[in-house]
């Protein structure tokens, strides 16, 4: 278990939507600490979702390209990093069927080369840490019952959770083969405030404000546990801290929803917010083509977390949703930002993940 003393800890994505709320935990909870903040600033990283703690005296941006090898190895060899919390990747399951090449740079060669910048800086010293955070999609698809658990076989089934797979098996060949310190942990999906609007819920959010239709894949039964991202960011505190190096945590929020479902519930939750009559969002639900190698169900056992490091979620998926909710309708600049310039395109495309 970690102290609490000065540290210096690089998180990689801390302009994304999960990175920017950790780094946000983190700034607040440990004033003794400094937070570097390694983002690349593609579309998805956008230092607005940092804006309340940029100004943080403990708190340093740095843009760069975990693929850059030269620059990272320069970064470790100027800043003595006492750990890394690693979530810089391509993570929109569709781009990755797109273009699986830049999947494969980012979340595999870019994992390689903090690894190797980390064995560097790092050898012959102490209490160190890198830590990388996964996916559930890395163990494939569920049937309807049964759960993923920190021993279920890997079986990716996309270009996106192979790449994740692959990034999890360089991390544990590091701790095996060189001995450094690695802790994995895996999540399911997560939703809250900050998420770029090409995941499933704000982007239905957005199209309900604009009364543009909801695409939903195939008959719409896929299911997903369900994370809200604040207490994703409290498990990742927790395991950073107080896990075991060379184990793997499973971190799912107990929130089986299959997806026509959620999407009612959030309708009739926008409908309330939006003071419109009761079943109007719904009527913007169309159906369309499935999407390639679509996995059925997933569900996360966190049961190991749970005993062994007394982590739980701390909100009911509708209380989170419905917070996410007025989070977004509450926030419409960020939103039409995002949504705006080189995003635009895309964002139009309606491509979701869930």
């Amino acid at each position: 278990m970690m102290d609490h003393k000065q540290r210096k800890i690089l998180v990689t994505g801390g302009a994304g939507f999960i990175g920017s709320h950790l780094i946000r935990l983190l700034i607040n909870k440990y004033p003794n600490y400094h937070i570097y903040n390694l983002d690349k600033l593609t579309y998805a990283g956008n230092l607005e979702n940092l804006t309340d703690v940029e100004k943080a005296p403990n708190y340093t941006f740095v843009k760069g390209d975990i693929t850059d090898g030269p620059f990272i190895q320069e970064l470790f060899g100027k800043i003595d990093f006492d750990g890394v919390i690693h979530l810089a990747a391509e993570s929109h399951v569709d781009r990755s069927i797109e273009n699986p090449t830049a999947f494969v740079e980012t979340n595999v060669l870019g994992t390689v080369i903090l690894l190797n910048a980390a064995k560097t800086a790092w050898e012959g010293k102490e209490d160190k840490l890198f830590y990388h955070v996964s996916t559930d999609e890395v163990y494939g698809s569920l049937g309807e019952e049964g759960f993923f658990t920190e021993e279920t076989p890997y079986d990716p089934r996309s270009p996106y959770s192979s790449a994740k797979a692959s990034s999890d098996h360089f991390v544990r060949a590091y701790y095996h083969t060189y001995g450094l310190p690695v802790i994995i942990s895996n999540c399911s999906n997560n939703y809250g405030s900050h998420q770029f609007p090409e995941k499933l819920i704000p982007l239905f959010i957005n199209n309900i404000k604009h009364n543009k239709a909801l695409p939903v894949y195939g008959d719409g039964k896929y299911t997903r546990d369900w994370l809200w991202v604040v207490d994703h960011a409290k498990a990742i505190d927790l395991i950073y801290h107080s896990g075991l190096k060379g184990e793997t945590y499973n971190i799912g929020g107990k929130n089986e929803w299959k997806n026509i479902e959620l999407i009612h519930l959030l309708c009739d939750i926008m409908d309330e917010e939006l003071g419109k009559p009761s079943g109007t969002s719904r009527e913007l639900i169309t159906y369309v083509k499935d999407r390639p190698g679509h996995d059925r169900r997933y569900a996360i056992d966190a049961e190991k977390l749970e005993s062994k490091l007394g982590w739980k979620a701390t909100i009911t998926f509708k209380e989170g949703l419905r917070e996410t909710i007025k989070w977004y309708l509450s926030n419409e600049s960020w939103l039409n930002n995002v949504t705006s310039g080189a995003y635009k395109d895309y964002y139009n495309k309606q491509y979701h993940t869930a």
